[in-house]
């Protein structure tokens, strides 16, 4: 099944794809950071603790996209960072994380938005860890497209096809390409031919500009390639009327 995902990191209404036989796939909800409140270790979805009462009618929404087929899965990282404070004190902040995955049955995944410097092998290790404590979730990752279609050093200072060929890449899912410098074909082809099987690499665009030129682009690998993953939308508040449905209408 191809993907169709938003990443839900404005609270806003939901309830336009909250209907029965929706287009979208997954909900990727952003975005968990760590850190210290007065030399005391926190979780946050955003700026707080996921357990706060104004949350109460996100979870409410999550059950029910989650009732109506579609995938939960917790962002963990982006712009704001949450690596560096995890894996120098993993043992806490796992534990902060591990806490709100098990209570909140409606998550079935787990997406690692890396964009600080990291070591290869604390990621590994966070993979492995993940699987063991949650063998029925998925983890996917969020590279720009350039980490990709190359194999250079990404935003969180390794590289990918490194991660790919390990022991823990058999353990990844797909890749959320941030694709928005080159929303092409093209991109798409590069990262194929460099290695990643075409079915891990989902198309991410950051807002809608220029839709139908992207839509041009996801007809030409559709018709060439039956296996491609997906798209993504960064993020559900920029969506316009229609971009899931008419994405979901082209690649099937």
């Amino acid at each position: 099944m191809k993907k169709i995902i938003y990443y839900y990191q404005t609270f806003t209404d939901l309830s336009p794809i909250l209907i029965e036989n929706t287009p979208v796939t997954h909900i990727h909800l952003s975005s968990i950071h760590f850190g210290l409140d007065n030399n005391k270790p926190y979780i946050h979805l955003n700026d707080n603790n996921p357990t706060d009462t104004k949350f109460n009618q996100l979870w409410k929404d999550m059950e029910k996209a989650q009732s109506l087929g579609i995938k939960i899965v917790l962002m963990v990282g982006g712009a704001g960072g949450a690596y560096e404070a995890l894996f120098n004190n993993f043992d806490i902040y796992y534990l902060l994380l591990k806490e709100i995955l098990s209570n909140k049955k409606m998550i079935s995944g787990i997406d690692l938005d890396i964009e600080e410097y990291v070591e290869l092998y604390n990621v590994k290790m966070l993979i492995r860890q993940i699987k063991s404590d949650f063998p029925s979730f998925t983890i996917s990752m969020a590279p720009i497209q350039s980490s990709l279609e190359e194999d250079v050093q990404g935003m969180g200072g390794f590289c990918y096809k490194d991660l790919l060929k390990s022991p823990e890449g058999s353990l990844i899912d797909y890749f959320n390409g941030q694709f928005y410098s080159s929303y092409t074909k093209e991109s798409y082809d590069d990262c194929i031919e460099n290695g990643y099987p075409s079915n891990m690499i989902v198309m991410g665009m950051c807002g809608c500009d220029d839709f139908e030129t992207k839509c041009s682009e996801i007809k030409k690998i559709v018709s060439s390639n039956e296996h491609f993953g997906g798209v993504f939308l960064w993020e559900y508040c920029l969506r316009i009327d229609g971009w899931a449905s008419q994405l979901k209408k082209i690649m099937n």
